[in-house]
């Protein structure tokens, strides 16, 4: 991933402007892999042993598979992320001027599931923040694309992170306490069932932890299931190869022998619960194995692995507010069938 070049009238507020930061980098597992590495393995084997089999999506983002999402953000059925892309290049400037209305000037933004941080190089000029802390789970996917991104803006203080932010948001303590913008694109909130979606924005906003003082959200919007089950199951294969690449990476975790070439991709959107669901569904009869475990499947059992819920306009406005966020607009497309949300306290 080559990066552009600095993009033009990006400047840093006065007190760091005269420096060049250097990038940083803090893995928080490898600051406790007591804890942290047991409960990897703990939480994957809890899930393939419990009745109906899932894996968290979690999982999907070892080194490859942050590569294999990548390219399915080129597909032509993967519409959110070019929609997204287009409602930022609409409305970056309102974006801007609602987050200085708001009396942020200068934040700490903090990128959840940063990724290849390519959406946050567009805001990064409008914001200018005195601070950037890209979060994602995929350590050495992120410590690439941070390095890269540091050289666009070499005076910027940029603070990779490298956590797994579902299981909590407690930031190290390099990233700056005040005037924090949570930025959370993409719609990786519907990746949460309803109610552990409002736990998660509660937990942001939470003003006793000092976490937020606003935050910038893409969701995707209820649309047509062709159009949604298109989005999930692309002709090339690639969402497929990008589920199936999660048991690889369970394999790497929990030392198991799922065989991939066993397995199917299975992907459809349940209207009754507004969500596409993922899953993979065994092609026969099998048993994998892992230290002190094995688990039976019959042919046609299916493990769970993503839900991607979708919301109303409505509906999310109404999480937001009962999460605590008191002032929320929001911009979509033209066809609204994706919203970026502004929430501040």
């Amino acid at each position: 991933m080559k990066l552009p070049d600095p993009l033009p009238g990006f400047s840093l507020p006065p007190a760091t402007a005269a420096s060049v930061a250097t990038p940083r980098f803090i893995d928080c597992s490898a600051r406790s892999p007591e804890r942290q590495a047991p409960s990897s393995a703990h939480e994957l084997a809890q899930g393939l042993m419990a009745p109906v089999a899932s894996v968290s999506p979690k999982f999907f983002y070892d080194l490859l598979g942050s590569r294999l999402f990548e390219a399915i953000t080129a597909l032509d059925e993967y519409y959110p992320t070019r929609t997204e892309a287009a409602i930022f290049d609409a409305a970056l400037p309102c974006m801007a001027r609602a987050v200085a209305q708001s009396g942020l000037h200068h934040p700490c933004l903090i990128d959840l599931g940063a990724g290849n941080c390519a959406k946050a190089q567009k805001l990064i000029p409008q914001l200018q923040p005195r601070q950037y802390v890209p979060v994602d789970i995929s350590v050495d996917f992120l410590k690439d694309a941070a390095a890269q991104l540091q050289g666009g803006f070499p005076a910027l203080d940029l603070v990779g992170v490298g956590m797994d932010f579902s299981a909590g948001l407690a930031l190290p303590e390099e990233v700056q306490p005040h005037d924090r913008v949570f930025f959370y694109p993409g719609s990786s909130l519907g990746n949460f069932p309803p109610s552990q979606a409002l736990a998660f924005l509660r937990n942001i906003a939470d003003p006793l932890q000092g976490k937020a003082r606003g935050l910038l959200l893409g969701i995707d919007l209820v649309k047509d299931s062709a159009t949604l089950q298109a989005a999930y199951d692309d002709a090339l294969g690639v969402t497929a190869a990008f589920n199936k690449n999660l048991l690889r990476h369970v394999n790497a975790r929990l030392t198991a022998n799922f065989d991939v070439t066993q397995w199917r991709h299975v992907a459809f959107f349940n209207e009754a619960q507004s969500r596409i669901e993922m899953h993979l569904e065994a092609a026969c009869d099998l048993t994998v194995r892992w230290p002190g475990h094995a688990r039976c499947f019959a042919a046609g059992e299916r493990i769970h692995t993503e839900y991607s819920y979708k919301y109303t306009v409505d509906g999310m406005t109404g999480l937001l507010r009962q999460a605590g966020f008191e002032r929320v607009q929001h911009w979509s497309d033209p066809r609204q069938w994706f919203a970026v949300f502004w929430a501040a306290l």
